[in-house]
C-alpha cells in the first residue's frame, strides 16, 4: 500500500485542508506555510512536516491528512451488506472506511470526509444518476474521487449506460470481495496514472 507523500502540490494541500487552491497559493506567498519553488516553474510544493506544523500553529484537524491510508466511502441501503462490504475493507491494510445508509448522508459525509473512493448502491432512494455524479464532481474536495456504482444484475440500465453517467467502475450484484478489490485497485491506479 503507498506510503504518505513527502511532497505536496497546492491542490493536494487545499482537497487535505479543505480550502480552495488560490487561499493555500495565498498562504504560501505570505510566508505562513513554507515549502519551494520548482526551479522554472511557478509550480509550488509543500514539504508534508511544514503542512503538519501549519495545521497545528492554525488549530486545523489533522484528520484530512493523507495518512497512507485510502478513504473509502459505501453508500449501500441493504445494512447486512454494507456491513460486509466494511469489513472486507477494513481488514485489508491501507482502507479507512465509512458506511452511510442513504443519499443524503453520503453526500454530507462525503463532503465532510473527501473520500478517495465512493461505492454508491444506484438504487438507493434520492439517488439520480447523472445529476448525483455531476454534484459529487462539482464538491471541491470530490473532483477526483473515483464512483463505483453497484448495481443488480437484472436492474435497468446497462454498466455502460452507468459508466456514461460518469461512474469510474460498475459492479453487478451480487459480486465478491476480490472483485470489489479489483475496482478499487484499477480506480487507484488510473488516478495515479492521471497524476504522475
Amino acid at each position: 500500500m503507498r506510503q504518505p507523500k513527502e511532497v505536496l502540490t497546492t491542490g493536494e494541500v487545499a482537497k487535505i485542508c479543505n480550502v480552495a487552491p488560490r487561499t493555500v497559493s495565498k498562504w504560501f506567498d505570505s510566508g505562513k506555510l513554507r515549502g519551494y519553488r520548482i526551479p522554472g516553474s511557478k509550480d509550488r510544493r509543500i514539504p508534508l512536516d511544514q503542512l503538519v506544523r501549519f495545521m497545528k500553529a492554525h488549530s486545523m484537524p489533522l484528520e484530512g491528512l493523507d495518512t497512507g491510508l485510502v478513504r473509502v466511502l459505501i453508500a449501500e441501503r441493504d445494512a447486512d451488506l454494507g456491513s460486509a462490504l466494511t469489513t472486507v475493507l477494513e481488514k485489508t491494510p491501507g482502507f479507512q472506511v465509512t458506511l452511510v445508509r442513504s443519499a443524503f448522508e453520503a453526500g454530507a459525509k462525503s463532503e465532510a470526509e473527501g473520500p478517495q473512493v465512493m461505492l454508491v448502491d444506484v438504487s438507493m432512494p434520492g439517488f439520480a444518476g447523472r445529476e448525483t455524479v455531476r454534484s459529487i464532481r462539482n464538491i471541491a474536495n470530490l473532483r477526483d474521487c473515483s464512483l463505483i456504482a453497484m448495481v443488480e444484475r437484472s436492474a435497468e440500465g446497462s454498466p455502460e449506460a452507468l459508466r456514461q453517467q460518469g461512474f469510474d467502475q460498475v459492479l453487478e450484484k451480487p459480486f465478491d470481495s476480490t472483485t470489489m478489490m479489483a475496482a478499487i485497485d484499477g480506480c487507484l491506479a488510473s488516478f495515479v496514472a492521471a497524476n504522475g
